[in-house]
């Protein structure tokens, strides 16, 4: 079963966490307190609705009439993989099997076709830079009634996309070919992680054989990301999310070093600076004393996230938790820069940036439009500096607005995946955790 599907006996399956309508107005009032704070900007002018709104009208004229203007891949095998409460769908597979490699389609949804540089939600969504996630409540980037109908590649429906297409060697796992072009797709199916997990348990049902060798390539590319030295905090990832973790790195990272090396651009690259060799001993001290934990003695060597992927390998589960924490506890916060020198640490890739969550992330928006338009705007350096304040401001709002649920009796991640319910009888919500 996916962890996005209701357990029997979990948190998800217990319905909604009862809440007075006094502690509902506790929260409402930390939330408004923390937006004022880090300037989140929770409701939307009623300029940028209206435009969105308007850009939702004619969708399917304005569709036919894109179409001899794009790569028309409407009879390309297409899914989309989601969890099961998603409300859009922005990003889209297919795949092939050649001779000597895979060819790999990603398609994400066409935000810059709706939300361009002389619209209010574009002017909007610069001042927002990313979508905020707090424990049963979200602010959208850009307003939901576009990410939610011309932006979701929901399934039988013609939708502008914007895809990666890579040819990928099927010895090395390297680009031999990278085409990224304007495109009308037509999904065949949405699929939830669970189900994406069944068709793998039976490849015989409609798309089985597609995401068999999704899997088949996301596996190999996940395992060689490991063997290069990338951090692999999570260990235990099931193959449905393995498959659209890893296609979308590849695409991001097929998006980026077009940028840089076929075109020379500056970008939003996402850089990860590395700590120090100290930082990275006391992590690994810390991560060395916990019980039932050790690393492997041929994991100790020059590069420390091996060591540390081999002690998520074999720690138990219960310390997953405290080995990801020493880890983060050290590690600089990734930064937007205009080059992407430095690299990602993390992830041990020499060039990264931001492509496939436009309707979520600032960055991957003026990305888009940069590799469309082959322009770039002349405040990059200070979209870059923003867009990584306002995800630092998003997610210490966050880990504050948590830590008051805590205070308040309240579990946050039972909060956020069950939702809140507002009971009038206080004795129902004792039973809120």
């Amino acid at each position: 079963m996916s962890d996005d599907e209701p357990k029997p006996g979990s948190a998800e399956d217990q319905g909604p966490v009862t809440i007075t309508a006094e502690l509902a107005d506790r929260l409402a009032e930390k939330r408004a307190d923390l937006f004022e704070e880090f300037e989140i900007r929770d409701e939307f002018p009623s300029e940028v609705l209206r435009e969105a709104e308007t850009r939702t009208e004619g969708v399917y004229d304005e569709i036919e009439s894109e179409i001899d203007e794009r790569r028309d891949l409407r009879d390309l095998t297409t899914w989309t993989t989601d969890p099961i409460d998603a409300q859009d769908f922005d990003d889209a597979i297919s795949i092939e099997r050649e001779e000597d490699a895979y060819r790999l389609w990603v398609h994400i949804a066409d935000v810059t076709h709706y939300v361009t540089p002389d619209t209010a939600m574009w002017e909007e969504a610069v001042k927002r830079a990313n979508t905020v996630y707090l424990p049963d409540y979200t602010i959208h980037m850009l307003p939901p009634v576009l990410a939610e109908t011309v932006c979701s590649l929901v399934p039988n429906e013609d939708r502008l996309a914007h895809t990666v297409e890579m040819e990928i060697d099927d010895e090395t796992l390297s680009f031999e070919d990278i085409d990224i072009y304007k495109s009308v797709i037509n999904s065949d199916e949405r699929l939830t992680y669970k189900e994406c997990e069944g068709r793998l348990e039976d490849p015989s049902l409609p798309l089985g054989e597609e995401n068999e060798l999704a899997y088949e390539l996301a596996d190999r590319m996940h395992e060689q990301r490991k063997e290069d030295g990338s951090l692999v905090l999570n260990p235990s990832r099931d193959r449905a999310h393995t498959i659209i973790e890893e296609s979308m790195l590849k695409a991001n990272k097929a998006v980026t070093h077009t940028l840089m090396w076929d075109r020379g651009v500056e970008a939003m690259y996402r850089v990860h600076p590395q700590p120090t060799p100290d930082q990275w001993n006391e992590a690994l001290r810390e991560i060395q004393e916990l019980d039932s934990v050790s690393i492997p003695g041929d994991a100790w060597g020059d590069d420390p996230r091996k060591a540390v992927n081999a002690a998520l390998e074999t720690a138990p589960d219960r310390q997953l938790n405290k080995i990801q924490r020493a880890v983060l506890k050290v590690m600089p916060r990734a930064k937007y820069m205009n080059d992407p020198f430095g690299g990602h640490h993390a992830l041990n890739f020499d060039i990264y940036g931001h492509f496939t969550s436009p309707i979520r992330r600032l960055s991957d928006t003026i990305n888009h439009w940069i590799v469309h338009e082959n322009d770039v705007p002349e405040n990059l350096l200070e979209l870059c500096d923003h867009a990584s304040d306002k995800q630092k401001d998003g997610e210490t709002a966050e880990r504050l607005y948590k830590q008051f649920l805590q205070e308040q009796g309240l579990d946050p991640y039972a909060v956020n995946n069950r939702g809140v319910e507002v009971v009038d009888d206080p004795e129902e919500a004792k039973h809120a955790v």
